[in-house]
């Protein structure tokens, strides 16, 4: 039977703190490409990876460090005027659809002797973007690029022993091993899976067991699935 899912577990704030932020080698190279801001080729670097991968937690570090402004990627031109020389913008989705013509401007601006920096987000590298300006999309192709890679086991056995740790979360024996075979390969559903986890050891007044990761990996998989579910009962 499925664990019940409690409130709390829909209202989870995302922690882009960087002391959050776990390394391994599906993301070290990354990293290593962000952090050598102001460096870049051109005035701006193209964060690319799956979903769950880390792009948003690393665009907020760079936020923070540089004091970045976000830039809604379709009202790129409305804000140019407002980004002076030295800024620093971020600009995520972009493989999602961008005001291209405001976006080609403010690289060439980065591109020349303005001081600006532009980090851009997506999943699908930049020469995949569904871009119609020629110009940008020649510029998109040779931009520098960081790429981070699907979570390994490594990063995601590191995420849920801080996430536990940051709770007091009492484990069983193997639980963790248990989890990583089964759960699905990201940040983002480490966090929600170990609420989950939390939530249901406080109200059974236990620790994690095999048994209760199993149920409540369970339940988070009809979540996902209502349809398969409702089949199933049917």
């Amino acid at each position: 039977m499925a664990t019940p899912q409690l409130a709390l577990d829909l209202a989870l704030e995302p922690d882009y703190r960087p002391e959050s932020f776990a390394v391994s080698e599906a993301n070290a190279a990354a990293l290593a490409l962000v952090n050598r801001w102001p460096r870049w080729r051109m005035g701006h670097l193209v964060l690319t990876g799956p979903a769950g991968a880390g792009k948003t937690h690393l665009a907020h570090m760079w936020q923070q460090r540089t004091g970045a402004s976000r830039v809604d990627r379709q009202d790129i031109s409305a804000a140019l005027k407002s980004i002076q020389r030295g800024a620093s913008v971020v600009i995520e989705d972009g493989d999602q659809g961008v005001d291209e013509l405001g976006l080609f401007h403010l690289l060439n601006r980065a591109a020349g002797d303005s001081g600006i920096s532009v980090l851009l987000t997506g999943r699908l590298p930049a020469r995949s973007w569904p871009i119609a300006l020629p110009d940008l999309a020649s510029r998109l192709s040779a931009a520098e690029a960081a790429v981070l890679q699907e979570p390994d086991d490594a990063l995601l056995r590191q995420v849920l022993e801080k996430l536990f740790r940051d709770r007091r979360t009492p484990l069983s024996p193997g639980v963790l091993d248990y989890l990583l075979t089964r759960m699905e390969r990201s940040v983002d559903f480490a966090r929600l899976l170990v609420a989950r986890l939390d939530n249901a050891a406080l109200a059974g007044k236990s620790s994690v067991t095999r048994v209760l990761a199993r149920d409540v990996l369970a339940g988070l998989s009809a979540d996902s699935n209502p349809d398969q579910e409702s089949g199933a009962r049917s």
